[in-house]
């Protein structure tokens, strides 16, 4: 295949795709992404989006408090401040990614990181809670636009032999900016008011708009049109999700609970209804059918519950049963992200040369192994003790992260690159979802300092279960061909 030329925005990438779809199959499996320079800057745009929208939602929650005061809102209906974008994410992402297989993905990407940067703009503007919760909607409807679509951008930006280490740079930008989050927002509160936490993403926003204009890969389009029937059901099953988990983690009596899980069931069975028959389901049941796409969400809904049993129970953990303040506990913590984004990038190459059912499994088994070691610190342990474990743990997840991220797009058709992302994204979501009324739940049926022990301890029974789904694929039960059609 000739190696395009950088031109004029949008030229090469276009070019690429038609010369893609020019040929057969066997020739569509050497295609070499991007040419550089421009794939470097594709690469530059991707990182600049993930960045944002990933430190955007870490800061949300160190500033709830400031935000609550200068407001004067109670602080309990502060926390909408962060379900209102996470919301919109989760509803979102399924209609995006198909809408991007239709319309193109970079399309998707664009326009959600334009809105985003807008809604940051009308964040920073906010003067009542009502305006400010109206604008994270928007800006979690436009971050919902970059993760819907991001992984099928990464399958077009890298050669085949590299779509490894372009999945383990993601997970490492992901890990750095996550633990960077508290860090950034406290440097900005301590020269600005809160504000300015949103307003910074204007011209960060400006600049990857107009890198990616220009670098971004074309990717070819679907003929069907977009199913507004099963976008609508889908936004009502999530929706409903995450309202009976929030419910749920509060408390509240079966009156109010019974009647929301009876509504999702009845969408979700007028979902399936819709989809099973549909030759590209907005709901991705035709991927679902992949032993090797199906094992693979499975093992990432279990390997984020476990995570979220313990990043969310730990800050309880090392300020109350052990002392810490709450800046040492950031300190202590941050080992867990940082050796994740140590072993991501690690992990996403030698996804290119071993079986991905080999590495996950190990990373998972060793991330037990850190939780099972969280678990049983012991009372007065120093800095050192912690610090070894958090970093053990999030060795292990940055192990198993990529490879697992790696098949998930590979299990999929380059047609179906949209759906396979979208779903990537809501199976992250809907673990630390079931993860976060999880632990709720604990710290609600027994005293904190019990929960604190059991929550990590939990951790480790749905890492092991995660690892056992990973295993499978190992056998002939799940024995695809990854990369079929990349």
């Amino acid at each position: 295949m000739p190696r395009a030329q950088p031109g004029r925005m949008g030229s090469t990438s276009r070019q690429l795709c038609d010369e893609m779809m020019s040929v057969p199959n066997a020739q569509a499996g050497r295609f070499q992404g991007l040419p550089q320079p421009q794939r470097f800057w594709a690469i530059l745009a991707v990182g600049m989006a993930l960045t944002m929208g990933v430190t955007d939602q870490s800061i949300a929650n160190v500033v709830l408090p400031t935000i609550a005061a200068d407001l004067g809102i109670d602080p309990a209906n502060s926390i909408w401040i962060v379900n209102a974008y996470q919301v919109a994410i989760l509803v979102s992402l399924l209609p995006l990614a198909a809408l991007g297989e239709i319309i193109g993905y970079s399309r998707i990407y664009l326009g959600g990181l334009a809105l985003f940067t807008v809604a940051s703009l009308a964040c920073a503007l906010s003067t009542s809670f009502e305006m400010l919760i109206m604008a994270r909607v928007l800006q979690g409807l436009g971050s919902s636009g970059v993760m819907a679509v991001n992984m099928a951008i990464v399958r077009f930006i890298y050669p085949k032999d590299q779509i490894g280490r372009g999945i383990g740079l993601n997970a490492t930008i992901i890990a750095v900016s996550f633990a960077a989050g508290p860090t950034i927002a406290s440097l900005i509160l301590s020269v600005a008011t809160w504000p300015w936490l949103f307003a910074v993403n204007i011209p960060l926003g400006l600049a990857t708009l107009a890198v990616g204009a220009w670098a971004l890969p074309a990717s070819p389009r679907a003929g069907h049109s977009f199913d507004i029937v099963s976008a609508v059901l889908t936004v009502i099953i999530f929706g409903l999700w995450i309202t009976v988990i929030d419910t749920i983690g509060h408390g509240a009596s079966a009156t109010y609970i019974v009647p929301e899980i009876i509504v999702m069931l009845s969408a979700g069975y007028l979902l399936f209804r819709q989809q099973i028959s549909a030759v590209s389901p907005l709901f991705p049941v035709d991927l679902m059918r992949i032993p090797m796409f199906a094992l693979s969400i499975g093992t990432s809904i279990n390997s984020f519950i476990a995570q979220m049993l313990a990043l969310v129970s730990l800050p309880f953990f090392l300020q109350g049963n052990l002392g810490y303040t709450a800046v040492q506990t950031g300190l202590l913590m941050t080992p867990w992200p940082l050796a994740t984004a140590l072993l991501a990038p690690i992990s996403g190459r030698l996804s290119d040369r071993y079986p991905v059912g080999l590495l996950a499994t190990a990373g998972l088994l060793v991330f037990a192994a850190g939780l099972a070691t969280l678990a049983l610190t012991p009372a007065g342990a120093g800095p050192a003790d912690i610090a070894w474990r958090m970093a053990l743990a999030g060795a292990g997840f940055g192990l198993y992260q990529s490879p697992n991220n790696r098949t998930i797009i590979f299990s999929a058709s380059r047609a179906r690159s949209g759906a396979a992302s979208g779903m990537q994204s809501v199976a992250r979501m809907l673990g630390q979802s079931m993860g976060a009324v999880l632990t709720a739940f604990l710290f609600g049926v027994m005293p904190q300092n019990q929960a604190t022990i059991v929550a990590p301890a939990l951790g480790i029974f749905f890492s092991v279960l995660a690892a056992f789904i990973s295993a499978v694929r190992l056998t002939s039960l799940a024995r695809a061909q990854p990369g079929r059609d990349f």
